[in-house]
């Protein structure tokens, strides 16, 4: 069974009957989107959207500078930028 990351679920037939009362009903936690008794999609407020997707490009960056952190770097004063 595949597991559900959301407390609501509903099916793509009623979220097309009444996706207005879907969101609302929600009071902002992710629905699961289930087609087939399976979930093929997640709502979730634009809200926590923007902020999964910051906090994504945040563990990008700091992959990123882990990755460097070994290699040579170079000595600027403040003033000389």
């Amino acid at each position: 069974m595949t597991p559900l990351y959301a407390a609501t679920s509903t099916s793509i037939s009623e979220l097309k009957k009444r996706p207005s009362e879907i969101i609302e009903s929600a009071d902002g936690a992710p629905v699961a989107i289930l087609n087939h008794n399976r979930p093929t999609a997640y709502l979730v407020p634009a809200s926590t959207f923007e902020a999964l997707m910051e906090r994504i490009e945040d563990l990008e960056l700091a992959a990123l500078v882990h990755a460097r952190a070994d290699e040579p770097s170079v000595k600027v004063k403040l003033n000389d930028l």
